[in-house]
């Protein structure tokens, strides 16, 4: 790499050194200025994500800009850094703050990450997705704080007369033999320049690390359990009232006209209401008076996007979608379709913002994973200058993907434009689950041939319902075409490609998708096409296993293309004792995933005993339930071990989630659940008791994605495992999809009872 050298240093550490700037500011700011290659990680026939996966290229989109994000030195001896990603539960913060604690020998208790606003001139360098954020801000951190400790350094050597060479600083304390020791804070402005100024600089050596690697607290967990954690709507920006929207009962239907809208704003605290190209949006004293308001009042609808499909009528599009898979080969086959159902993309913290439009300008306030993309829809929308729209970023209750798009803070723009107000708009649980993003219905067909020990050639042919990647994704992809080896491809088929592997060694492989019907709010919810993907391949790794008479995990261990893969499979046989005897009804799922440069293992045992599928709680029956859990990952250089062990608790509870009970039933054109307490995502008593999260040695100088890897593996595993424990290999997920347990709640109005009322039916 043109702008990288070997430190010469006299030690023969080899050090590489990096290019960076001291920023003209009043006290010291620093910035990086990166260039990289992809590499290919050695494997024994390489695929094209060995050279090239999606994070390689959201990573090389970002660096041209990485200049632009400063580390700075303050006179009370803090370091600020305004992280240009969202934090939405995953520690990015923490680990930000970890790496500049690092290598500007600080305390970490003194390092201040904040989340920036949206800032167009950083182009591709502020998305949060696809596992990026570590990895694309790994070096950019580290080098800029690199550089704030040489400034200081040189600025302490000229106070104190001394050598720099004499120097050490530790703790945010810089010491020369024989002098008091000088607080950062006292040399930042000295260490400042009044011009931009080039300078090289080499980082520490992974041995040196005496923060990177090692197991922190968040630096947000007292504020997160203690309720002083501020969300969007914690926010008291001036005169923003609570504000709601009255949506229709079928998926995306439009307002005709509303009968009773006088009525309606004059009921006790409603200040306004107004029709939007959502719904009719009522603003009040309180979310309850808003609750109140929605429901009183008596709306035509239009037809929605998915008027009249069910899941049986999708599943019949879908198959009639499905790209051919080529003739039966002569030798003995697998051949297996497998059904994924939509399910709901919301997370902790449903959809909100704040929005203030007034005079020419808006102001917003959200959770936001690509906030220059929002803020260009935003301007667009209300037809505003692009300079007269800002957007802040604020920390979210979740995201998982969800917030990768900005429908709240598009709607709160427009509602607070037509009632020339401030606005704090929330949607209701039931909006996100009925009219909020939803991962695709998907068929996944997968056909292995074989000859004695061998597969001779994988083929998996997937189609979905269009996965909507209009969040800012797309325009990386677009702005990274000319350089792909698929062209001009959609952005659905780069993302696809690009984030899939076959981890095996499977004679000839491939794997095609085909997406169609874009009449539903879809989102790329956590881990994407690999959950899916993952979940039937894996499925048909277990069935060529018992075809060919060898045990599961040693077929997986004799095929994986990479040591590091089959360290994490050997890991979790080990640990989980893979083999052990155990009850009729009882068994073990193993199953193996990789993705940007990480691997992982899982291995879980289920219970699928009838005293246990049919046991009561709470008046609700159970169903097979996951009591033990193994999962061992190797991310190359994990920074924080603690916040990637909670990253796979998380990714385990969503692997069991969509393997078993979490989905959306679709019907006449709206989906049927309205809150969690029917939207079955992994209760406490199906998470097991028995949990082992094994972080692998470093086995990398730099980290590999870790924030959705552990979702694929744990689905596939716990589905591997019901097949053991039941006989039947499942082909439809979740598996409790087939049985309605829950009697649906009315829409918000209701959702017509008469078939001569229809769409214009009147509350």
């Amino acid at each position: 790499m043109s702008d990288l050298e070997r430190d010469p240093s006299p030690d023969g550490i080899g050090r590489r050194r990096f290019l960076g700037y001291v920023m003209a500011a009043p006290t010291l700011a620093t910035a990086a200025k990166l260039s990289v290659a992809p590499s290919a990680h050695g494997a024994v026939t390489p695929q094209p994500t060995d050279f090239l996966d999606l994070n390689d290229m959201m990573t090389v989109a970002a660096l041209p800009t990485s200049h632009l994000i400063t580390v700075q030195v303050h006179t009370d001896g803090t370091v600020s850094f305004a992280l240009p990603r969202a934090e939405v539960g995953q520690g990015i913060t923490t680990s930000s703050a970890m790496l500049i604690a690092e290598e500007l020998d600080v305390p970490l208790e003194r390092v201040r990450v904040t989340l920036a606003d949206a800032r167009p001139e950083l182009v591709f360098n502020q998305l949060t997705g696809g596992s990026n954020t570590t990895i694309a801000t790994y070096t950019p951190i580290r080098v800029a704080a690199a550089i704030a400790r040489l400034r200081l350094l040189a600025a302490a050597a000229s106070e104190l007369g001394v050598r720099a060479s004499d120097l050490t600083l530790r703790d945010g304390i810089v010491r020369a033999p024989g002098h008091d020791g000088l607080d950062i804070g006292r040399l930042a402005t000295a260490a400042a320049s009044t011009r931009t100024e080039e300078v090289r600089v080499g980082l520490k050596p992974r041995q040196d690390f005496a923060v990177i690697g090692t197991a922190r607290n968040r630096v947000d967990a007292l504020a997160a359990v203690t309720g002083r954690k501020v969300f969007a709507m914690d926010l008291q920006v001036p005169d923003a009232l609570p504000t709601m929207v009255c949506r229709a009962p079928t998926l995306n239907g439009t307002v005709r006209s509303v009968a009773n809208l006088a009525q309606v704003a004059a009921m006790p605290g409603v200040t306004d209401v107004v029709p939007v190209s959502t719904g009719v949006a009522v603003r009040a004293r309180t979310f309850g008076q808003c609750i109140d308001a929605v429901r009183a009042l008596e709306v035509s609808w239009r037809p929605g996007s998915a008027e009249g499909k069910s899941d049986e009528s999708v599943i019949a599009d879908l198959r009639r979608a499905e790209l051919p898979i080529g003739a039966l080969p002569l030798t003995p086959t697998v051949d297996e379709r497998f059904t994924f159902h939509f399910r709901s993309n919301s997370a902790l913290e449903t959809n909100c913002a704040v929005a203030d439009v007034r005079g020419g300008r808006a102001e917003i306030w959200s959770s936001l994973k690509s906030p220059i993309v929002a803020r260009q829809k935003i301007a667009a929308r209300l037809g505003l200058p692009l300079h007269a729209v800002t957007v802040h970023v604020t920390e979210g209750g979740g995201s998982f993907g969800r917030r990768l798009f900005f429908d709240a803070a598009l709607e709160a723009a427009e509602i607070s434009q037509k009632m020339g107000k401030p606005v704090k708009l929330m949607w209701h649980r039931a909006d996100d689950s009925r009219q909020g993003r939803t991962h695709p219905m998907a068929l996944s067909r997968v056909r292995a041939s074989y000859l004695g020990s061998s597969v001779l050639r994988f083929t998996q042919v997937h189609t979905s319902v269009a996965t909507d990647l209009g969040h800012g994704l797309g325009e990386i992809i677009t702005a990274m075409a000319a350089s792909l080896p698929v062209g001009d491809s959609a952005f659905s088929q780069v993302f696809f490609q690009l984030s899939q592997t076959m981890p095996y060694e499977f004679g000839v492989s491939n794997r095609l998708l085909n997406e169609t019907d874009k009449s539903f709010n879809t989102g790329s919810m956590r881990n994407v096409y690999s959950p899916d993907m993952t979940c039937a391949r894996e499925l048909v790794v277990d069935k060529l296993a018992a075809r060919m008479h060898k045990d599961p995990y040693q077929l997986r261990r004799a095929s994986l293309r990479t040591d590091r893969a089959r360290a994490v499979l050997d890991k979790v046989a080990e640990v989980g004792s893979w083999g052990r005897r155990l009850p009729a009804g009882v068994a073990q799922g193993i199953a193996f995933h990789d993705e940007y440069r990480a691997v992982s293992a899982v291995l879980v045992e289920l219970d699928c005993r009838p005293e246990t599928v049919g046991r009561q709680i709470r008046d609700a029956v159970t169903g097979p339930r996951v009591t033990k859990a193994v999962v061992a990952v190797d991310v190359g250089l994990p920074v924080n071990p603690r916040g990637l062990e909670a990253q796979m608790m998380g990714c385990l509870m969503d692997g069991i989630a969509l393997a078993l009970t979490s989905s959306l039933h679709l019907r006449d054109g709206h989906f049927l659940e309205a809150s969690w307490d029917n939207y079955f995502y992994t209760r406490q008593w199906n998470t097991p008791p028995d949990l082992q999260i094994i972080v692998m040695p470093p086995t990398s100088d730099e980290p590999g994605g870790a924030g959705e890897l552990g979702v694929a593996a744990s689905m596939a595993a716990v589905a591997c495992a019901y097949a053991r424990a039941t006989g039947t290999m499942p082909t439809t997920f979740p598996i409790n999809h087939g049985t309605l347990s829950f009697e649906p709640k009315p829409a918000v109005p209701p959702i017509p009872q008469s078939p001569t009322d229809g769409l214009d039916h009147v509350r």
